[in-house]
Parts: structure tokens; C-alpha cells; sequence
């Protein structure tokens, strides 16, 4: 099926969930850790860092899902998981 002119692609809805995490949060994301696409355009899981500490491997981490319609704009957003640096699930 071809996208509409004014869709967004993969790469361009990712770096539009970083941007739109950035200015909300105001903290430094990490990167998009998943991105899939939906019904109503792209849901992205974005890593950030909720708290600096020393040594970086002492960061507390957050998990955002982040939702955005098929030109890319922010439907929604929420924190899903918090969580020290280096620590599996």
C-alpha cells in the first residue's frame, strides 16, 4: 500500500518521539529502543535518563511510550517503567 505524501516513515517518527520526549520531560533521551507501527500511525518506546548520578552506571532510567498519528504529530505520551541502569528485567 503506498503513504501518503504526508505520512511519516520509520526513521522520521523516530526522531520525532525523541524530540516530542525532549521538550516534554526536559531530559536527555537515550534513543528509541521499539517502534511499530499502528492503525493510527506509530507507537515508539523512548529511554531517558530521569536521574544523573556518579557513576553513570548508578542512572535511574525511565521507559516512555509514545504515541503519534501517521504525519507524525504527538497523540500521547506516558512513562511505563523506571528503572536502574544496567538492570534487567
Amino acid at each position: 500500500m503506498p503513504q501518503d505524501l504526508d505520512e511519516v516513515g520509520a526513521v522520521e517518527a523516530a526522531e520525532l518521539a525523541l524530540e516530542a520526549i525532549e521538550r516534554l520531560t526536559r531530559r536527555q533521551p537515550l534513543g528509541v529502543t521499539s517502534l511499530s507501527p499502528t492503525d493510527e500511525g506509530w507507537a515508539a518506546e523512548v529511554e531517558v535518563v530521569e536521574e544523573s548520578r556518579v557513576p553513570s552506571t548508578a542512572n535511574i532510567l525511565g521507559l516512555y511510550e509514545v504515541d503519534l498519528d501517521a504525519v507524525g504529530e504527538l497523540v500521547s505520551y506516558r512513562r511505563i517503567r523506571r528503572y536502574a541502569r544496567g538492570r534487567t528485567e
